[in-house]
């Protein structure tokens, strides 16, 4: 019934059978609450996070930049292109 209970956990690569008393589900499972733990205390998640802030508003500016410089320069080229259709004989 022992080896029963933990031989359940088999059902996959990442558990298997423990014939010592060591329950490899309960082990997986802890280890995977400290890591989470650790990436919450850790600084480099929210870094990440405000460089990818930073990065999209770079973005925006250079794409709203962009559309302006476009806008005036077609702008001009059509009060060129006006002005050469009147001084056409």
């Amino acid at each position: 019934m022992v080896i029963a209970r933990y031989c359940a956990y088999r059902f996959s690569h990442f558990f298997s059978c423990s014939l010592y008393g060591i329950d490899l589900f309960e082990e997986t499972m802890k280890n995977f609450g400290k890591k989470i733990q650790r990436f919450l205390a850790s600084e480099d998640g929210p870094t990440a996070v405000e460089y990818a802030v930073m990065l999209a508003l770079i973005v925006i500016v250079c794409l709203a930049s962009i559309t302006a410089v476009g806008n005036n320069a077609n702008a001009r080229f059509i009060q060129i292109r006006d002005a050469l259709a009147g001084a056409a004989p």
